[in-house]
């Protein structure tokens, strides 16, 4: 099944140039993480990953954009390296699932980087981050910010392929040397 393709709904036209605020996510590393550091910070936001059995919500597949998160995540490990000679001094993944059920997909998927948990919606309010409600859960609508000491540099929304998100991040980080 082909995945639609999700439009730009200008939910996300705000953030570029806005200061990230002073608060922590849980890491799936056991650190809390505050965003709003010293540095170049990749992080992508993302609606779910499936449970180890694959079992989705459902209409999961109908959902334009809800599709990709394994692949989405998946890229990112696999330029981790590259985003990081680019200058990244830290990539990170973002849903509203807990720290416990992300702890998993981090070891199952062989992430090289932690996964941030919104499950209260506090950067999400804080930022007015796109989400969109699918089973009673309160999900991210896919997207990728660039922040740069403590500010949102750049912005991909909507993304789309999923797995191509990465390669777009290190397109960007390349044209600005």
């Amino acid at each position: 099944m082909t995945t639609p393709a999700p439009l730009d709904d200008g939910a996300a036209s705000h953030l570029k140039g806005m200061a990230v605020p002073e608060l922590t996510l849980p890491a799936t590393d056991g650190t809390s993480v505050s965003l709003n550091q010293p540095g170049l910070t990749v992080i992508y936001a993302y609606p779910r990953t499936s449970p180890p059995d694959g079992a989705a919500l459902d209409g999961w597949d109908t959902i334009p954009g809800a599709r990709g998160c394994t692949p989405q995540s998946c890229a990112f490990r696999d330029h981790f390296a590259e985003l990081k000679q680019l200058g990244a001094s830290r990539v990170f993944g973002l849903s509203t699932q807990t720290t416990d059920y992300q702890k998993e997909a981090v070891e199952r998927l062989h992430l090289p980087f932690p996964l941030l948990s919104d499950s209260g919606l506090s950067l999400a309010d804080a930022l007015r981050l796109p989400t969109f409600d699918a089973a009673g859960l309160t999900l991210f609508k896919r997207l990728t910010m660039i922040i740069e000491n403590g500010r949102i540099a750049h912005v991909f929304y909507p993304v789309f392929p999923p797995e191509k998100n990465a390669q777009d991040v290190i397109d960007w980080l390349r044209s600005r040397t």
